[in-house]
């Protein structure tokens, strides 16, 4: 066992008692020696040691639960509370719950706020970020100005020139595409092989071989 192991089991039972005594809560072996090992570096031998010699000594209680050894202050020590004073304190606890209660959706929100404040971006970073902002804004600025002062605009009259001969020509397409297809369905109708082998023996090719889709009217 090291020096400082042996220290804290010999300290063991005054640690132990107040303990109890501040709880005034049963507990077993396993209980008092999870709860107070990692503060006072007691191991498992001496908090059962300590236990066991403090009861034999009538400073604590102990009490069989099952296969399971009880421990707990002993209550002679303790002054006799009144109903009063129990309603009192029942009164308190309540309080002091919505009170916790309270804090803790505070600090709730305040760390919300925090996250949302560490992930926003910093004022340096927000200038720079303004500064790159305004160098893109007066880039197109630029641009839309040289494209207003161009002379080759298209006109009204010419966009519905364009309009006009693109409608024409997609409702000629139209025309002779329904021809071709009611042609190639009256020789189909008298032809032996499918209609893939027929195109292909005559070299037709269709819009959608280049997935070309008419453009609707």
């Amino acid at each position: 066992m090291s020096k400082g192991r042996a220290e804290a089991a010999s300290g063991a039972p005054g640690i132990l008692l107040k303990y109890l005594r501040e709880q005034n809560r049963p507990y077993s072996a396993q209980d008092v020696f999870g709860n107070l090992q990692r503060e006072h570096g007691l191991g498992k031998a001496a908090v059962v040691k300590a236990l066991d010699q403090l009861a034999q000594q009538g400073k604590i209680k102990e009490k069989m639960y099952g296969k399971q050894k009880i421990y707990f202050a002993d209550q002679d020590q303790f002054d006799m509370v009144s109903d009063a004073d129990l309603q009192s304190l029942d009164a308190k606890i309540v309080a002091l719950t919505a009170t916790v209660q309270s804090l803790q959706q505070s600090c709730r929100h305040m760390e919300a706020e925090l996250k949302e404040l560490t992930s926003a971006l910093t004022t340096p970073e927000m200038q720079r970020e303004i500064q790159e902002l305004q160098k893109e804004c007066a880039g197109y600025t630029e641009r839309l100005k040289n494209i207003k002062a161009a002379t080759n605009h298209v006109t009204p009259e010419e966009k519905e020139q364009v309009y006009r001969e693109r409608q024409k020509y997609c409702k000629e397409w139209r025309k002779r595409k329904r021809m071709a297809s009611e042609l190639c369905d009256a020789i189909l109708e008298g032809y032996p092989k499918s209609k893939k082998q027929f195109f292909e023996e005559v070299g037709i090719e269709t819009d959608e071989d280049y997935n070309v889709k008419l453009p609707d009217p």
